[in-house]
């Protein structure tokens, strides 16, 4: 991996670990190994903001997070935020997301957060190797009820990395910020009946319940999933840089194993699922089954 890549990632890594405190151009310049200018000019061109910016987005963002799930004073985070004052801290959010946080905090409705991206994976991404399964996998059944799914569809994706190239991943900032009765945002690949006409294969939404009548963010749809058992496929944890071995040993496991022998067969009707790769718990995804027919 190019040095300059991983310099970049230090600097994102020590912002996220250090967001509440004073982060200078030194502190950066200091954890990339490279000068203040250079630091500067790599960070832009890599994530397409300045330190800066790329810092005071990340912090309204968690704000934002706090305001939905936790009762702070507005005049507390922005102190945390290093806002000199609240009416500092209130155009700042308004300009960001186009609500006064105090109106958010009585009433969150979708809103775009800013969801950092680790430079250092669009290398990884084009290392990603074939390989067979050299991970445990752990497997178990689920069922999920009935339910709506808010999906942000696409023209041709049929994975993760087109179709944030198509719709750009702004999408999973959104949708982190809507309540889920999973708990987090899915992807799914879309089986032919939930599709429309020349759209993709794989979406981003959001689980919500069955009588759920809040507000559809524009330009997204709904679609109605059935009652569902699904053997949810979970491997071991990695780290971040092995990412990609950790989805493929998932697949790979998925695509080997047979439900037939728990008296199970595979639904071919309802979408596959796939959660956010997280490294501490391990890559998961959820494959669609329905009781074995019996001749």
């Amino acid at each position: 991996m190019k040095e300059q890549t991983l310099a970049v990632q230090r600097m994102q890594d020590y912002i996220e670990a250090n967001l509440d405190a004073s982060i200078t151009a030194a502190d950066l310049a200091r954890v990339s190994l490279f000068s203040p200018w250079h630091s500067y000019r790599l960070f832009k061109d890599y994530t397409g903001k300045t330190p800066a910016e790329y810092i005071r987005r990340l912090r309204l963002s968690k704000s934002a997070m706090k305001l939905k799930s936790e009762n702070c004073r507005i005049i507390d985070i922005a102190f945390e935020l290093g806002y000199g004052s609240v009416d500092g801290y209130q155009r700042a959010f308004f300009r960001e997301f186009g609500y006064n946080p105090s109106d958010y905090a009585k009433n969150p409705v979708p809103i775009t957060l800013f969801i950092p991206y680790g430079v250092k994976f669009r290398e990884l991404r084009r290392n990603t190797r074939t390989m067979e399964n050299i991970q445990s996998v752990v497997i178990q059944i689920m069922h999920k009820p009935e339910r709506k799914v808010i999906i942000k569809r696409c023209v041709a994706a049929q994975d993760y990395f087109p179709y944030c190239e198509e719709v750009g991943c702004d999408v999973w900032g959104l949708l982190t910020s809507m309540d889920s009765l999973c708990g987090e945002p899915v992807c799914l690949w879309l089986t032919k009946q939930y599709k429309k006409p020349n759209t993709s294969t794989y979406v981003q939404g959001v689980e919500v319940s069955i009588d759920y009548a809040g507000p559809i963010p524009e330009g997204f749809d709904v679609i109605t999933l059935p009652a569902t058992e699904y053997l949810v496929f979970q491997g071991e944890p990695f780290e971040e840089e092995d990412y990609s071995d950790a989805i493929l040993s998932v697949q790979h496991a998925i695509n080997r194993y047979r439900p037939e022998a728990i008296g199970y067969q595979r639904d071919e009707c309802s979408p596959r699922i796939q959660l956010e790769p997280i490294g501490e718990r391990g890559y998961i995804e959820l494959s669609a089954v329905k009781k074995k027919s019996v001749s």
